[in-house]
């Protein structure tokens, strides 16, 4: 099963708050403001945004008007980018790394599929904006026309 780290749940909460405050120009917001927030543990959020300003994905002010804002216009930063700043590589298995080798690459059958759909995946996450990213509503179709579901973009055939 692919899942997500709790650290990328809490990197895309966060860029989504951020995102929002921007859009509602009450500009920056300290890390243990957004932790206040979500009832993230305030240490641990500190270092995800960290990781965050240190990717290029936010801006870090300092002093007493100060806090994180986005580096980027919400619409031009992807989950992609935010859950790769915090995970590193998104890797559904290991042969679809760069090295790719393991004791079944010889006889091995699925490779290609897996690597198909670790690019959907990718493919995925990159087409969804921090600004496009929102609660779902009753029905639970609220999508840009720019995200599909995974099976949409992923054949394994």
């Amino acid at each position: 099963m692919l899942k997500l780290t709790k650290k990328a749940d809490y990197a895309l909460m966060a860029m989504k708050h951020l995102a929002d405050r921007a859009h509602e120009g009450t500009g920056s917001a300290s890390a243990k403001d957004v932790a206040d927030s979500f009832g993230i543990p305030p240490e641990a959020l500190a270092k995800i945004l960290q990781r965050l300003a240190k990717a290029g994905l936010l801006q870090s002010q300092h002093g007493t008007n100060g806090g994180y804002t986005l580096a980027r216009d919400p619409g031009m930063i992807s989950a992609f980018e935010v859950i790769r700043a915090i995970d590193g590589p998104l890797f559904i298995t290991s042969c679809v790394t760069v090295r790719g080798e393991c004791d079944q690459s010889d006889r091995c059958n699925v490779r290609e599929p897996l690597r198909r759909v670790s690019h959907g995946i990718e493919e995925l996450l990159r087409g969804i904006s921090i600004l496009e990213m929102t609660e779902e509503s009753g029905n639970g179709k609220t999508r840009s026309d720019r995200t599909k579901s995974a099976t949409e973009f992923v054949t394994i055939g």
